[in-house]
């Protein structure tokens, strides 16, 4: 193709970069054994760049297996030149409606009427002035800016020289009946002494047939890809279903199969797994190699998966019973982690990583949070350490409960509690029904209804078990985690970030208002003894609830020492709060471990603030954010934070990692587990608090982690920043503010005052109640990076092929 119009860059660093790839390749990935399944690249890395990019193919060479297999969907143009796109019409990924006026065609394709711009109606020269795009919607187009061309089949391979490379064949029929042979072009570029074809693969079974004989004795394989079930073969007029019978036929002109992963793994209509086929172990009798397709990190799959597309992958080449041979993927990164690291290392393989894993009111990824099922699931994943933050219901029973409103986790909106339900627009928008307006009794007569923090993107969690378990008191969650031997000990969480918001609330009415004195001061106190109790009260009734004596941090210390852990080491305790003055009160009675949580973003923390903290806590919990600063879901670079709290002894805790792909960065490739690695490996913390235990624990059990110099590029941290400099000016998005530093005013608070024996039993009429709100902190990060990319992919580059 032609060069690019009025940007370009030299082409040593196309060079560079491909002689990085290698380099890389060559140092940091084992070449897996030839009976390991293959990673294909369905178009390069086409989950991040525009299909047969030349950016998404540099990605997946640098980011998969040093054996990482290239996939080019073959287009025929008018001259008969083959180009590497992933459709007959060039409408979708390309800008060419920009830059042509024609009018949309119309032609039969497999019997259907499709209109569009066909590339059978453009030359190759035509299409030197057209560029890339990404064309799928939900993926990010900032790298549209970078004007990819589109490449021919044989500037493909001569241009990245992968040690794979797959042409795929899937209109045949279509250009036959424009006079346009592909069994001459496949002949011509196979014959290419510069070009290398590995596999060729086609749905038609004519074509195929047409062309088995030639390749028979070279090392070019034949795969045969079935469509859908329904799908009419045009050439057979069989279904595809139907062919799937006859496998001794397909051994005829073949040596492999691709088909959609659901043929091998089913789901029923509810996203749930059905039993496997044998179509693995049936082709295989036959000698057929097989190929599973429609891998993608970024589109709902199976729940049982929970959003975990290393498990989907797991699923299929290491299930006890067979493996596929290889998988078609537009993210392949994932795969070749999933076969190269995690593959056949068992449930038991010892741990490569000191991360340490905590439960985020259980399971909650799984089933409702904070019950006995998503405590039990947390446990049967390799939880290190359970979380239960505690709550307190009108007759004073504290609980286990993941907010204070009962609106965010039960189905109390639908029961006879309803009316309830208060707003106070100065301190939520929502309104909120909240654990003291009820007796545990009337808690448990509710049923718990399961977080889905991604259900604006469609993504919701677990439908089957979205009512499942039951909430605990404090004490039933003792007893559970005392009895069982895995756990290394459990994390009570006592929030008074509500108290927070009241204190914005005072500042916006009386902006006047000193820190630490007159009537702030008293707010202050009273929050932190009667923790999100003052919420609900103006005031008019601070001396009223003082008289109360609501104390969660006493009834907490009780009802540890009633389950005997204040004499036992076995489990560790940590008790976490956002309230220094809770942490102090714990310190001064208890060898607990005091961990401090920074409940906003920050970008740093004075030295003063780092000494403050270590006077009352041994570690702190910090956002993502923090450590990795965001813009536009892209990473904008890393903060120190991370190695100045462990520089002070502070051990960094983050939260909350979850699965679904759009809870994370584009620089993850939808890839929790890649995450994860980013944040242990490149950011060097401590541990992770997560919805989902799963995940973080066999992450930290792969066999890639203690490799060294030969750790492989799938396996090495994320360059903070590295995409967003690959997006050019016009699609940048706008700078942001950088994130506040943690100072002494954040974290200095003044000492609990004692608490009143009486017991808050009732809710005085009139008052108002409102969840858990930001305390206006700034937080924490810091990280030390190890490249993912060798090199940065080429922004702008021009060649010829």
């Amino acid at each position: 193709m032609g060069s690019l119009c009025g940007i370009s860059i030299a082409i040593f660093v196309v060079q560079a970069l491909l002689a990085s790839v290698a380099l890389v390749s060559a140092q940091g990935s084992a070449t897996p054994p030839r009976e390991a399944p293959v990673v294909i690249a369905r178009g390069g890395f086409s989950g991040i760049f525009s299909d047969s990019s030349f950016g998404a193919y540099s990605l997946a060479l640098v980011t998969g297996p040093s054996d990482v297999i290239l996939w080019c969907d073959v287009q025929l143009t008018k001259d008969g030149a083959g180009i590497c796109f992933p459709d007959l019409k060039l409408d979708n990924n390309s800008n060419i409606a920009t830059i042509f006026s024609d009018k949309p065609a119309t032609y039969l394709v497999n019997g259907v009427s499709t209109k569009g711009l066909f590339s059978i109606d453009y030359t190759l020269k035509d299409l030197g002035s057209v560029y890339l795009s990404q064309g799928i919607y939900s993926r990010t187009n900032k790298f549209d800016g970078n004007n990819y061309p589109i490449m021919t089949v044989q500037g493909t391979y001569t241009q990245l020289k992968p040690l794979g490379f797959w042409l795929n064949i899937q209109h045949d029929t279509f250009y036959a009946a424009h006079n346009l042979s592909m069994r001459s072009f496949v002949l011509s570029v196979t014959r290419n002494a510069k070009v290398t074809v590995d596999y060729i693969s086609s749905p038609e079974v004519a074509f195929l047939r047409n062309i088995a004989p030639i390749f028979r004795r070279s090392s070019t394989k034949v795969v045969f890809r079935f469509l859908g079930p329904k799908d009419v073969e045009p050439s057979t007029n069989q279904t595809y279903d139907s062919l799937l019978t006859n496998l001794t036929f397909i051994k005829t002109f073949a040596s492999g199969i691709i088909v959609p992963k659901s043929y091998i793994w089913p789901v029923d209509g509810a996203l749930y797994l059905q039993p496997s086929t044998s179509i693995v172990l049936d082709a295989h009798k036959e000698g057929l190699e097989v190929f599973a397709s429609d891998f993608y990190n970024d589109v709902p799959f199976s729940f049982n998966y929970s959003y975990d597309p290393v498990a989907e992958y797991l699923q299929f080449v290491d299930n006890g019973k067979f493996s596929v041979d290889g998988v078609l993927t537009d993210f392949p990164i994932t795969p070749a982690a999933a076969i190269d690291c995690f593959a056949h290392i068992g449930k038991n393989a010892s741990k490569q990583a000191d991360l340490l894993v905590i439960s985020n009111n259980g399971a909650s990824g799984d089933y409702p949070g904070c019950t006995d099922m998503a405590y039990t699931k947390a446990i049967q994943d390799g939880v290190d350490v359970l979380d239960c933050p505690v709550q307190m219901t009108k007759d004073g029973i504290p609980i286990c409960l993941g907010s204070i409103n009962l609106i965010q986790s039960t189905n109390i909106v639908r029961t006879g509690f309803s009316n309830l339900t208060e707003t106070v627009p100065e301190i939520m928008q929502s309104s909120g029904i909240f654990t003291y307006n009820l007796s545990w009794s009337d808690i448990k007569s509710l049923k718990p209804v399961i977080s889905s923090p991604q259900s604006q993107y469609k993504l919701f969690r677990n439908p089957k078990f979205q009512n499942a378990g039951k909430y605990l008191e404090l004490s039933e969650f003792l007893s559970m985690a005392n009895t069982t031997s895995s756990l290394n000990g459990i994390l009570i969480s006592i929030e008074v970030s509500s108290c927070h918001s009241i204190f914005s609330s005072l500042y916006w009415f009386n902006p006047t208002l000193p820190p630490y004195r007159s009537l702030f001061y008293y707010y202050a106190t009273l929050c932190s003894t009667h923790n999100t109790v003052i919420v609900l009260f103006g005031h008019k009734n601070a001396a009223y609830l003082a008289k109360q004596g609501f104390g969660v941090t006493d009834a907490v210390l009780k009802a540890l020492n009633e389950a005997g852990y204040d004499k036992q080491t076995t489990q560790k305790v940590m008790i976490q709060s956002s309230s220094s003055s809770v942490l102090m009160k714990f310190k001064g009675k208890t060898n607990y471990q005091l961990v401090y949580k920074i409940d906003e973003d920050i970008g740093g923390a004075q030295s003063s603030t780092i000494d403050d903290i270590k006077r009352f806590a041994s570690a702190v919990v910090i956002s993502k954010d923090s450590v990795f600063p965001e813009n536009s879901a892209f990473l904008a670079g890393a903060t120190d934070v991370v190695s100045r709290l462990q520089a002070a002894n502070l051990s960094v805790l983050v939260q909350t990692f979850s699965n679904e792909f759009t809870s994370q960065a584009w620089d993850f490739f939808s890839d929790a587990t890649v995450e994860i690695n980013s944040f242990y490996v490149g950011a060097g913390i401590n541990g992770v608090i997560t919805d989902f235990p799963k995940t973080s624990d066999r992450y930290r059990r792969n066999r890639c982690l203690k490799r060294g110099n030969k750790t492989p590029t799938y396996m090495s941290p994320v360059q903070p920043g590295s995409l967003l400099q690959l997006v050019t000016t016009d699609y940048l998005p706008p700078a942001e503010a950088p994130k506040p530093y943690l100072t002494e005013s954040d974290v200095v608070e003044p000492p609990l005052p004692p608490v009143a024996k009486t017991t808050l039993n009732s809710t005085p009429s009139g008052t108002v109640a409102a969840a858990p709100a930001p305390n206006g902190q700034p937080k924490v990060a810091a990280s030390i990076i190890v490249p993912l990319m060798a090199v940065l992919l080429a922004m702008y580059y021009c060649f010829e092929i």
